[in-house]
């Protein structure tokens, strides 16, 4: 597998690959826009000559994915939150293919004090229009739905879930999944063991497709199975453990896949030292490899 990390893109989307190669990174995930606002500056002619070059000059890290505002909510009842949402992925899908970037990733949404039938609706609806709107400015860019924990009214926790939407949205070659570990365990799906993996593997083939699978999101879970809680842990230290991220590590359909780290940044040892944990956790998922 390709893995990486979600860099920062502070001075510039094009400044997240140098943080890539020293954080040794083989892929990265970054945001092309504040995830905390709406708008965004449009990207201008320099923003995107900078990217294309620092693209070209660190060859070695591919593919980049964009992880889209956690502010946008296709699943809401509030037809201006909705608009507002569909909006705003719009722009982030249409950045991502001024810059070139293959992959986008958002969070499905939460039907908040509707059902879950009419969230799942409404994002349909949504990216049929999102879709429809970005097939001229962003043909190359596929949007992947992201596996989620399940927290409250938050929808993709469930395969059929997601099974629903892209079937629905589409069919389309635009669309697919972002298969996150601590948020698919968190729902209530084992992948500790090579017997828990290959049996939850095989129902996302039944219920979806492994075919739908187009990136990993690599985080380890501070809580047990099936909490539906959201909370990252760095790779070893959770509940998920080494073994589990050696199963997709070691799955040769994933060999060219990338997968991006979301864990802490850093951390303190015993004498106040500041740990870089990309490079730890980097180095432990490398140690997993048979």
């Amino acid at each position: 597998m390709r893995l990486g990390a979600h860099m920062s893109a502070a001075g510039g989307v094009y400044t997240a690959f140098a943080r890539g190669q020293k954080a040794a990174c083989e892929t990265i995930l970054v945001f092309t826009k504040s995830n905390r606002q709406w708008k965004a500056k449009p990207l201008a002619d320099e923003d995107v000559q900078n990217y294309r070059e620092a693209a070209a000059e660190h060859s070695g890290i591919f593919p980049t994915a964009v992880h889209a505002s956690y502010l946008i909510n296709l699943a809401s009842p509030k037809p201006d939150l909705w608009q507002k949402s569909l909006d705003a992925l719009k722009i982030e899908v249409e950045r991502a293919g001024q810059l070139g970037i293959p992959l986008l990733v958002f969070h499905p949404g939460s039907y908040v004090t509707a059902d879950e039938q009419t969230g799942l609706d409404n994002i349909v609806r949504a990216l049929q229009q999102l879709l429809a709107d970005t097939a001229d400015s962003a043909p190359g860019v596929t949007v992947c739905l992201e596996t989620m924990a399940g927290q409250g009214t938050n929808l993709g926790h469930r395969f059929q879930q997601l099974a629903y939407l892209l079937e629905n949205a589409g069919p389309s070659e635009r669309m697919g999944v972002c298969f996150d570990t601590c948020h698919v365990f968190a729902a209530g799906y084992d992948i500790r063991t090579p017997e828990a993996y290959a049996a939850t593997m095989s129902e996302f083939d039944r219920v979806i497709g492994l075919e739908q699978i187009k990136c990993f999101h690599f985080n380890d879970s501070k809580f047990e199975l099936g909490r539906r809680k959201d909370r990252h842990a760095h790779i070893g230290d959770g509940f998920i453990g080494g073994e589990g991220f050696a199963n997709f590590l070691n799955d040769p359909r994933w060999a060219e896949y990338p997968a991006h780290l979301e864990t802490p940044k850093t951390e303190e040892d015993e004498d106040g030292n500041e740990i870089e944990m990309d490079v730890v956790n980097l180095a432990t998922l490398r140690s997993l490899i048979k």
